[in-house]
This record gives structure tokens, C-alpha cells and sequence, in this order.
């Protein structure tokens, strides 16, 4: 492959540093879960869904881009597919959120289930085997659309062929669907029925928006320290940090919107089945973290992603991706924390566990960049994206 689109040897650096951390840091939380079980997992949940979310949040912008098409895609394709291969890794780092299924989930007890009615009456969905299969089957679908559009994208590396554009066209269509599909129902087991008397018809699209800016702040802030290195040094101009500032924005605002808009439906039918998951997180000290994520998840995010002077700036732009890597982290702890505990309440596990799988993650992902170019050699936009040709200011 031309050296000129080679990773930078200093990735190995980020596999080198992020997974002794990571690995550290899990045995502490292990220790941490012998003395309090419950709180281990979950503090393990939270940082499970954390980092799952930027994983699934690549592999839906891979195929967002095959549909869409864009210079954005071009720059970033390599960083996302990467992602998108560490499905395997989160497959096996479910492991444990299936080991405490009885310390996370009420439906998971006999005497709940015989006791309350409403509970009972979705017994055929939420019980222990069924949750164990679906989690398979959504595994096994996330992995073979990754697989395939890595598969795919290699062969057109190797053969230019137009064919291969039109191959993962089609899949990134079908496999969106499936996505969507897949992420609802799993969302439903392992968040919503933390809860098991609540639903919404909107959860899964807050979780898809969520993971969409995930995804992107997580490319940007990869960026931020691949730009300062061949080839990323040469190619990356401000034209397309703004295109990545600009679809950053528009998941910034589809969070709010989903977001908004569940809350709103809830407020305005007032029903007790639906107003359990509001009345926990608007008391104890729960609601000031609601204000933090109204205000830096959204309100002071989208002012900044308003101007080009901080959209055209790899340094500024950079920054204010990873702060907001820090706020999807603090949107699920909201969501997670208050189906355990009714104060506000912050464990040590709840820091230290994200941490760790984060630095797991971090370190399978650097070393999954190293094994192909870091551009697609044959992509039929790769010219016009080489075309904008001017620095990024750093």
C-alpha cells in the first residue's frame, strides 16, 4: 500500500498505554464488586453502555456515509470501521452484565414476579434465557454487517471495482433497518427494563441520535491526534473539519429533539406508568445532573458548533468532541444510576469502570487501525476529497 496512506507508527503507542490502564483499572473494579456486587454491575452497565454506544455509533456511520456519499466519510471511513470491528470485543465484555442479570434486573426475582402483575404479564419477554438469546442474536447481526462492510471495503481497496461500491450500498441500506430494529429491542432489555413498568415508543432513537454523536466526537477527537502526523498532517483541511463540526451539530440536535420530545409526551399524558422514569430523576439531587446535560450535552455544544471559528479549528473542535465523549457518559449515568439508588450517588466503579473499558476499547481499536491504510485507496471520492488540500490550523 502506498506509505504515504500508512497508520502512523505511534498508533501502537495508544494499545501500549491504554490497555494496562484499562486492564488495571477492571481488576480494581473486580475487587470493588466481591465486597458490593450490586454496585459493580452496575457501574459495570453504565460503562458497558457507554462504550458500546461509540462502537454501534461507528458502525451506523460507516453506513451512513455508503449511502450518502461525502468527503467527510473519506477522512473518516478507516477511523469508523475500525470501531465498527470491535464488536467482537463487546460481545465478550457482555459476559458480565449477563452474570448479574439478578443484581440489575427486578423481573429476574421469582417473588417480584409473582407479586406484581405487571411484571408478570411481560414474563414471555423479559426473562433470563430469552434475554440471553436476544443479546446472541444482536451480536451476531452487529458483527456481520461490520464484517461485511470491512470485507467489502478491503476488496474495493484491492480492486477499485465500482461492483463493490454497490455492494455496500445495498448492505448499509438494509443493514441501517436492521440497526434500528436490533438497537431497539436491545436498548429495551438492558436499559429500559431497569424499569420494567415504564416504556417509551422513543427510547431506541434517543439511544440511536446518542450514538450517532458518539461516534462522531469520538472520530473527531481521533483525529485531533492523528492530524498531527503523516498523512492526516497534510490532507486534512478546515473544509472538512466543518462538514464533521456541521453532521456533529445535526446529532447534537437530534438527541435534544428525541430527547425533548419523549419528555414532553410524558409531561402532557401525566400517566403513572410513564412518569416513573421522570420522578426518580427530577428529585434527590438527580435533577441537577439533568441541568448539566441540558446545558453542555446540548445548549452550550450547539452555540459553539454555530460558529465556523471553532468548527474550522482541529484544536477547538478536538476538545470540544472529547467534552462531549465526557457528556454522553454523564447522560448515561442518569439513565442508569437512579434505578439503583434514589439520592444522587456517585461510586468510585461508576468513574473507574467506564475508564477501563474505555481503555480496553481504545487500546483493540488502535491496534484494528494498524492492519489497513488509513484512507480507502479506491474510492471513487478519494481524489475530490484529497482536492480540498489545505491545513487544518492546529
Amino acid at each position: 500500500m502506498p506509505t504515504e496512506y500508512s497508520v502512523p507508527s505511534d498508533v501502537q503507542q495508544i494499545t501500549r498505554r491504554a490497555l494496562p490502564i484499562g486492564v488495571v483499572l477492571l481488576a480494581a473494579c473486580a475487587v470493588g464488586g466481591y465486597f458490593n456486587p450490586d454496585q459493580f454491575f452496575h457501574s459495570y452497565l453504565l460503562a458497558y453502555i457507554f462504550v458500546l454506544n461509540i462502537t454501534l455509533g461507528c458502525l451506523a456511520l460507516v453506513m451512513v456515509q455508503h449511502l450518502s456519499g461525502g468527503n467527510w466519510g473519506v477522512m473518516t471511513r478507516r477511523l469508523l470501521e475500525a470501531g465498527s470491528r470491535t464488536i467482537p470485543l463487546m460481545a465478550v465484555l457482555f459476559i458480565p452484565v449477563a452474570l448479574g442479570i439478578h443484581s440489575l434486573y427486578v423481573w429476574s426475582h421469582p417473588d417480584v414476579v409473582a407479586s406484581d402483575i405487571n411484571v408478570r404479564e411481560k414474563a414471555a419477554y423479559l426473562n433470563q434465557t430469552a434475554f440471553i438469546v436476544r443479546a446472541v442474536v444482536y451480536f451476531i447481526c452487529w458483527w456481520a454487517v461490520a464484517h461485511f462492510l470491512n470485507k467489502w471495503s478491503l476488496e474495493q481497496d484491492r480492486t477499485g471495482d465500482p461492483a463493490v461500491g454497490r455492494k455496500l450500498q445495498r448492505l448499509s441500506g438494509g443493514g441501517l433497518v436492521l440497526y434500528g430494529i436490533t438497537m431497539t429491542f436491545a436498548v429495551t432489555d438492558w436499559l429500559m427494563s431497569l424499569q420494567p413498568h415504564w416504556y417509551s415508543t422513543i427510547f431506541g432513537m434517543i439511544f440511536m441520535a446518542g450514538q450517532g454523536l458518539s461516534g462522531f466526537s469520538f472520530v473527531i477527537a481521533a483525529l485531533w491526534w492523528l492530524a498531527k502526523r503523516e498523512p492526516l498532517k497534510s490532507l486534512l483541511s478546515s473544509r472538512q473539519l466543518i462538514d464533521l463540526g456541521n453532521l456533529m451539530l445535526a446529532f447534537v440536535i437530534l438527541w435534544t429533539y428525541t430527547s425533548f420530545s419523549q419528555f414532553l409526551l410524558i409531561w402532557v399524558g401525566n400517566l403513572p406508568e410513564e412518569i416513573v422514569f421522570y420522578l426518580p430523576r427530577f428529585r434527590h439531587g438527580w435533577q441537577a445532573v439533568g441541568i448539566l446535560l441540558v446545558l453542555f450535552h446540548f445548549a452550550v455544544p450547539f452555540l459553539l458548533l454555530l460558529h465556523r471559528s471553532i468548527k474550522g479549528k482541529l484544536a477547538r473542535i478536538g476538545a470540544l468532541a472529547i467534552a462531549l465523549v465526557a457528556f454522553r457518559w454523564l447522560d448515561i449515568y442518569w439513565l442508569v444510576a437512579p434505578a439503583e439508588h434514589v439520592n444522587l450517588h456517585l461510586s468510585w466503579m461508576d468513574i473507574a469502570a467506564p475508564l477501563a473499558l474505555g481503555g480496553i476499547w481504545l487500546a483493540t481499536w488502535a491496534r484494528t487501525l494498524q492492519g489497513r491504510p488509513l484512507l480507502p485507496l479506491r474510492d471513487p471520492q478519494l481524489a475530490q476529497a484529497l482536492q480540498y488540500g489545505h491545513h487544518a490550523s492546529h
